[in-house]
C-alpha cells in the first residue's frame, strides 16, 4: 500500500512515456513492447498471444482458478496524431492520456507492488494489456481473452481511466453501423444529372436523425464519420456514414438499427426519385454491421463486488454503480464476474485533442484496485513458525 506514494513520480513518468507512443487500434504492437518490458520487470511470466494482448502472469497456489486485471491498449486518435505529453502545473495534457494511458499505467504499478512486497496469491492473476477496445476494435483482445480462459476464469477487473468515484457493474450494449453508398460517378457539369451517393447520404441522414428517442431506457446515436467524394467538381462514387447506437434496452438497439436502414431506403429513393437522368446509371447501398457490444449485469451479491466495497471502506471512499461500454461487456455477458473502474487521479476531455490528467491523489485509486484485487484473489494465510 506504501508503494505507491513512494513511487509516484515513476509511476506519472511511465503514464507520459506510453501515452506518447502511438496506439490506435489495430496498431497496437509498439505500445505493447513497452507494457511487456515493464510487466516483466514486475516479475511476471509475459507472453503476447495470437490477438496482440500483452499477458503477464502471476502464478498462484490454485492454478486452475484465474483473476484478471486489465487496461486496454488502444486510442481512438488515428495515427499521425500529435501525443507529446505537456505539462500545465499539475495536469498532464495529450490524447489518451488519461484514457487509457492511466489505465495502463496503474497495471504496471499495481504488478510492481505486489512483486516488490512479494505477495504470493490464492488464485493465479493475469495482467493483462489488450487490444481493441475502442471504436471498430469490438472488444476484439478481451473476446480472445475470455475465450482462452473461459473455463477457469473467476473475476475481471478493467482499468479504465480515472478517478475513484464510480464502478461499472452493468454493460452498456452497443451497435457500430456503416452505411455505403455506391453509383457511378462522373463529372460536376458533364454530368449533372447524375445521382450522386453523398446527397443520398445525406437525405436519409436528415431523417435518421429526427428518429425519436426515449428518455427511458436511456438511448443515444452518434453520426460520428462521414467520408466520400474525390474533388469538389466530381460527382462521387461512394459515400460512407459511421454510426454508434447504445441503448439500456436490446429493443430499443434493434429498433434504430431498422430506423437508419428505413432512413437510407428513403434517401436513395429520393435522391434517385428527383429530377435526375436516369440513363446516366443508379445508386446501390447497404449497412454493415462493425461491431457488437453485448450487455449484462453483475450480481448485487458478486465476491466481486463485495472485494471493492470493502476496498472502498478501508479507504473511506464512496463510489456510485454505473451502466456503462467497456472491456468488462464481454465477461458480463457470458456470466463471468466483471467490473471496470477508474484508477484514480482525475481526468476530462476523453476522446478529444484535450484531453487531460491529474495525477493528484491517484494513490487512493492504486490502493483500491490492488485492494480489489488481492480480494478476489485472495491471499493464502501465512504459515505459523
Amino acid at each position: 500500500m506504501a508503494w505507491f506514494a513512494l513511487n509516484l513520480n515513476w509511476i506519472n513518468d511511465q503514464q507520459a512515456r506510453l501515452t506518447e507512443i502511438p496506439a490506435p487500434a489495430f496498431q497496437e504492437s509498439q505500445r505493447a513492447a513497452a507494457v511487456r518490458t515493464l510487466l516483466s520487470a514486475a516479475g511476471l511470466n509475459v507472453q503476447v498471444d495470437a490477438a496482440g494482448n500483452v499477458i503477464g502472469e502471476l502464478r498462484g497456489a490454485n492454478e486452475n482458478e484465474i483473476v484478471v486485471l486489465s487496461a486496454h491498449l488502444d486510442t481512438v486518435f488515428p495515427a499521425g496524431t500529435d501525443v507529446k505529453v505537456r505539462r500545465d502545473g499539475n495536469r498532464m495534457l495529450a490524447p489518451g492520456i488519461s484514457d487509457n494511458g492511466t489505465g495502463l499505467a496503474a497495471l504496471a504499478a499495481i504488478a510492481r507492488s505486489i512483486h516488490e512486497a512479494q505477495i504470493k496469491p490464492q488464485r493465479t492473476i493475469l495482467f493483462v494489456a489488450d487490444v481493441g477496445e475502442e471504436g471498430e476494435g469490438n472488444l476484439r483482445g478481451m473476446r480472445a481473452l475470455v475465450d482462452a480462459y473461459r473455463n477457469r476464469l473467476k473475476a475481471v477487473i478493467v482499468l479504465d481511466g480515472a478517478g475513484t468515484d464510480h464502478v461499472t457493474t452493468v454493460a452498456l450494449a452497443s451497435r457500430r453501423l456503416e452505411v455505403i453508398i455506391n453509383g457511378p460517378g462522373g463529372h460536376s457539369w458533364s454530368d449533372f444529372g447524375m445521382p450522386n451517393p453523398i446527397n443520398a447520404l445525406v437525405r436519409g441522414a436528415v431523417r435518421f436523425i429526427n428518429t425519436k428517442i426515449p428518455v427511458s431506457p436511456r438511448t443515444t446515436f452518434n453520426l460520428g464519420q462521414i467520408e466520400g467524394g474525390t474533388s469538389i467538381n466530381s460527382i462521387p462514387y461512394e459515400a460512407r456514414l459511421k454510426v454508434d447506437v447504445r441503448s439500456e434496452s436490446e429493443g430499443e438497439l434493434a429498433r434504430l438499427e431498422s430506423a437508419l436502414r428505413e432512413s437510407m431506403a428513403a434517401g436513395v429513393r429520393d435522391e434517385m426519385e428527383s429530377p435526375r437522368d436516369r440513363s446516366k446509371g443508379k445508386l446501390e447501398w447497404k449497412v454493415d454491421l462493425l461491431g457488437s457490444r453485448p450487455g449484462g449485469e453483475l450480481a448485487a451479491g458478486s465476491p466481486l463486488l463485495v472485494a471493492l466495497r470493502a476496498a472502498d471502506a478501508i479507504l473511506e471512499n464512496e463510489s456510485r454503480v454505473e451502466r456503462s461500454s467497456t472491456d468488462a461487456n464481454i465477461p458480463l455477458s457470458l456470466g463471468i464476474d466483471a467490473i471496470s473502474i477508474g484508477a484514480g487521479g482525475n481526468g476530462g476531455g476523453a476522446h478529444s485533442l484535450q484531453e487531460w490528467y491529474d495525477p493528484r491523489g491517484r494513490e487512493m485509486g492504486l490502493q483500491r484496485a490492488l485492494l480489489t484485487l488481492l480480494g478476489i484473489a485472495d491471499v493464502p494465510p501465512e504459515k505459523t513458525k
